[in-house]
C-alpha cells in the first residue's frame, strides 16, 4: 500500500495526533527551528574560500537531498574525501550542512505501483531521509509540493485523489494530509525544523491558478490550511512559502501583498535563486529585504546550484553546459561552484534583511551508476532515480510524457559520477573562517563576438583568466586553425574558435552576421531606436536582461499579461539612410500561453502597411521568425518596420529579439 493511502488512514490520525501534540508541547523549545552548531574541523589545501563576515552560528546551510534512497536502491554508493564509503548524510554533516530539505509528493505512483521518478518522493522516502538527517544532527525542512509529481512555476497539478473537489474540500484534504504527514514524521523521531507549504507557487498551487476567478483567494486558502496543520502538530517549526524568479520584482511584490491581504500565517518568504536564470544577487537581496522589512518576515534562499563541470555523466544531458547559452558568472569547476555558494551565502547574511539560510538543491543527485544510457534507463525506470519515468506520463503527459529520463543536474552535485566527494563540498564548513590559499588561474572566460560579413575578422589578443578568488586577469591567447575565407564565404553562421592561454583551452564564439540597417537590433542598448506602444492593459512590457531568454546577446523585449485578452501592442523602428533597392526584414519571437493570437511583422511605407508576415508563439525557447522578403524601397520614402502582437490567453507571455533589415543583392 503506498504512502498516500497509509497516511490518509483515519486510524493513524486518530491514534497519533494527540500524543504528538503533547510531545511537541513538552519537548520543543522556541529555538527548535535553529540548526545545531557543530565543529567540523574541515581543511583544504586547494580550495580558496573568502570568509563570510558576520555569519551567525545558527545560519542555515542546507542541502536538498531527496533522490538519495532511489539512487542507493540502484547500487549508488557515496565516499568521503579519504575514499571511505559512508552514509551520504553523515558526509554532508561532516562538511558543514546543518539542514536537509526533502520534497514530498502525495502519490507519485501509477495504479500498478510504478513510480513516477524524481526519487519517488513520497512520505516513506521523507521518513527514511529524515531519520538519517536527524541521526547526524541535522534538522529537516519538509517541502510539500501538494502534487503527485513536480510542482514548479510551469505546473502546479492537483493530486489524483483531490481532483474534482471544491476549494473547501481540497483545503480540508490538504490540511489533514499535512497534519498526518507531520504526525508520522515526528512520531518516527525526525527533527522537523521547518515546513514549506507549496513549491515555487508563482501564481498557482495544487491546481488553482491566480488568473482564474478568485484564484489568489483560493491559493491563499490552501496555504492557510497547510500552515494551520503545521502550527498544530509542531508549533515551533517555521512555516515557509516559496516562490521563483526573483528577477521579476513586480511579481514578488504581488505575492507578498497577497499573502498579507489574505492573512496567511507564515514565518519565512523563501526564493529560488539560480544564477544562470534569476538575475543578480544585488536584485535578490533588494527584493527579499523589501519583503522582510515591509512584513516583518524572515527570508532565505530555498534553492540554488551551479555546475562543477560541463561533462554529462549519465548520458541524458545537462540543464547547464558550455556554449554561451546561459549567464556564466563562474567557471564550471569545483572552485567556481564553491564561489557561487560563498557569494549567495554572503548576500543573504550581509546584504539581506532577516536572512536566515541558504539551501543547495540536490547536491547529491549523481548518475544512476550505469555505464551506458541503456543501463541507466533501466535503473531510472525501476527505482525512479531519473527526473521522470515513462509511468509519469499518465499524470504529466505534456512534460514527463515526452521527456522522461535521467538526471540533468548531475554536473551540479558535490560528488563525482562514482560518488566520491569533490573539494567544493568543503565550502560550507570553510565559510565561517575562510580558507586562504594561493590564488591561481581556475578557468578562462569565453569570448563572444558579432562580426559583419562585409567587415574584417579580428580576434582579441588576450582573454580573461578567471582566478580562484573570482577576479579576472588578462593573459595572452593564441587562436588555432582559423579559416578567415571560409568564415566570410559561409554566410550567416556561428563558429567556435579554439585557442590556448595559460595552458588552458580558450573559446571565442564568433557570430557572422549580415549588415543590419536597424539600430539596436538585439535590444542590447535598451529602448534605443525603438517605439513600444501598448494598446491593451497588461502587466509587463519592457526590456529584460536575461541571456537564457534571449536569441542573441543578453537583452530582449519582454511582455506578459495575467488577464485574458489583455496583451496587445506594437513595437517598431523608423529607418533612416536607406538607398533605393530591395530588402528583407525579419524579427523573432517566442513565448507561451498565448491562446488565440494575432501576431505579424510589418513594413510601413509612408505610414501605410505595405508588407506583412505572420508568426506565432508556442512554448518556451521555441523561436519563430517572421520574414518579409523582396521589400521594394525608393530613396526618400519613409520606412518603418515593426511587429504587432495580440494574445487571447490568460498569462500570455513572450520575448522578442533579433530584428534584421538586410539588403538583397540583385
Amino acid at each position: 500500500m503506498n504512502s498516500f493511502k497509509k497516511i490518509m488512514s483515519a486510524v493513524l490520525a486518530g491514534l497519533c495526533v494527540a500524543s504528538v501534540l503533547s510531545s511537541c508541547a513538552k519537548q520543543k523549545k522556541v529555538s527548535d527551528w535553529r540548526p545545531n552548531v557543530t565543529d567540523t574541523n574541515v581543511t583544504s589545501s586547494t580550495l580558496y574560500v573568502e570568509k563570510v563576515e558576520n555569519l551567525p552560528d545558527d545560519f542555515i546551510l542546507g542541502m536538498d537531498a531527496s533522490c538519495v534512497p532511489s539512487l542507493e536502491a540502484g547500487g549508488v554508493k557515496y565516499y568521503d574525501f579519504d575514499g571511505n564509503e559512508k552514509d551520504v548524510y553523515e558526509i554532508l554533516a561532516e562538511n558543514g550542512i546543518n539542514y536537509i530539505r526533502v520534497r514530498i509528493w502525495n502519490d507519485p505512483y501509477d495504479k500498478n505501483g510504478n513510480g513516477y521518478g524524481g526519487g519517488n518522493c513520497d512520505l516513506d522516502n521523507a521518513i527514511e531521509i529524515g531519520k538519517r538527517a536527524t541521526q547526524y544532527g541535522m534538522k529537516l525542512l519538509v517541502n510539500f509540493h501538494y502534487s503527485d509529481f513536480w510542482a514548479d512555476p510551469g505546473k502546479q497539478m492537483t493530486p489524483k485523489a483531490w481532483r474534482g473537489m471544491s476549494i473547501d474540500e481540497k483545503s480540508e484534504a490538504l490540511y489533514q494530509y499535512t497534519k498526518d504527514c507531520l504526525t508520522t514524521l515526528v512520531n518516527s523521531g525526525v527533527d522537523v525544523g521547518m515546513v514549506q507549504i507549496g513549491n515555487e507557487t508563482n501564481g498557482a498551487m495544487c491546481g488553482e491558478n491566480s488568473s482564474s476567478l478568485g484564484g489568489w483567494q483560493k491559493i491563499m486558502q490552501l496555504m492557510s490550511a497547510g500552515s494551520k496543520a503545521v502550527r498544530e502538530v509542531c508549533p515551533n517549526a517555521l512555516v515557509a512559502v516559496h516562490f521563483a524568479n526573483p528577477e521579476k520584482t513586480e511579481s514578488y511584490v504581488s505575492y507578498s501583498k497577497n499573502l498579507e491581504y489574505y492573512g496567511v500565517d507564515y514565518d519565512v518568504f523563501a526564493s529560488s535563486y539560480y544564477p544562470f536564470w534569476h538575475g543578480t544577487l544585488d536584485n535578490l537581496a533588494s527584493i527579499l529585504s523589501d519583503i522582510a522589512e515591509t512584513y516583518g518576515k524572515k527570508v532565505m534562499v530555498a534553492e540554488t546550484s551551479y555546475a562543477f563541470t560541463a561533462e554529462d555523466t549519465d548520458f541524458y544531458g545537462n540543464t547547464v553546459g558550455e556554449g554561451g547559452g546561459i549567464v556564466k558568472d563562474y567557471p564550471f569547476t569545483p572552485q567556481g561552484q564553491a564561489n557561487l555558494v560563498r557569494n549567495v551565502v554572503d548576500t543573504v547574511v550581509n546584504k539581506t534583511t532577516n536572512g536566515i539560510g541558504v539551501f543547495y538543491w540536490e547536491g547529491t543527485w549523481i548518475s544512476a551508476g550505469g555505464s551506458s544510457w541503456e543501463e541507466n534507463s533501466t535503473l531510472w525506470e525501476k527505482h525512479g532515480s531519473g527526473w521522470a519515468t515513462s509511468y509519469a506520463s499518465e499524470y504529466d503527459p505534456d512534460d514527463a510524457g515526452q521527456w522522461y529520463g535521467g538526471c540533468s543536474v548531475d554536473n551540479q552535485a558535490f560528488f563525482d559520477r562514482d560518488g566520491h566527494a569533490i573539494e567544493s563540498l568543503k565550502v560550507f564548513a570553510l565559510l565561517r573562517e575562510g580558507n586562504t590559499v594561493a590564488v591561481t588561474a581556475d578557468a578562462l572566460e569565453d569570448v563572444n563576438l558579432m562580426i559583419d560579413l562585409n567587415g574584417d575578422i579580428v580576434l582579441p589578443e588576450t582573454v580573461n583568466a578567471i582566478m580562484s578568488d573570482n577576479s579576472r586577469q588578462a593573459i595572452p591567447v593564441e587562436w588555432h586553425n582559423i579559416n578567415y575565407d571560409a568564415m566570410k564565404a559561409g554566410g550567416v553562421a556561428k563558429y567556435d574558435i579554439l585557442g590556448t592561454a595559460g595552458g588552458m583551452t580558450a573559446h571565442c564564439y564568433v557570430s557572422m552576421v549580415e549588415y543590419n540597417y536597424l539600430r539596436n537590433w538585439s535590444f542590447e542598448d535598451g529602448e534605443t531606436g525603438w517605439t513600444a506602444t501598448p494598446i491593451g492593459k497588461f502587466d509587463e512590457f519592457k526590456i529584460e536582461n536575461k541571456v537564457t531568454d534571449s536569441l542573441t546577446g543578453t537583452f530582449h523585449y519582454h511582455f506578459w499579461g495575467a488577464a485574458a485578452n489583455s496583451v496587445e501592442f506594437t513595437l517598431e523602428q523608423k529607418v533612416d539612410g536607406l538607398k533605393t533597392g530591395k530588402y528583407t526584414y525579419s524579427i523573432s519571437i517566442m513565448g507561451g500561453d498565448g491562446g488565440e493570437c494575432d501576431i505579424y511583422s510589418y513594413v510601413k511605407i509612408n505610414g501605410e502597411i505595405k508588407y506583412t508576415a505572420e508568426t506565432t508563439i508556442t512554448v518556451y525557447n521555441e523561436w519563430h521568425t517572421a520574414v518579409i522578403e523582396d521589400i521594394e524601397y525608393t530613396e526618400g520614402e519613409e520606412i518603418t518596420v515593426g511587429i504587432y502582437v495580440k494574445c487571447g490567453g490568460p498569462n500570455a507571455w513572450g520575448k522578442i529579439d533579433d530584428a534584421m533589415l538586410n539588403s538583397v543583392k540583385e
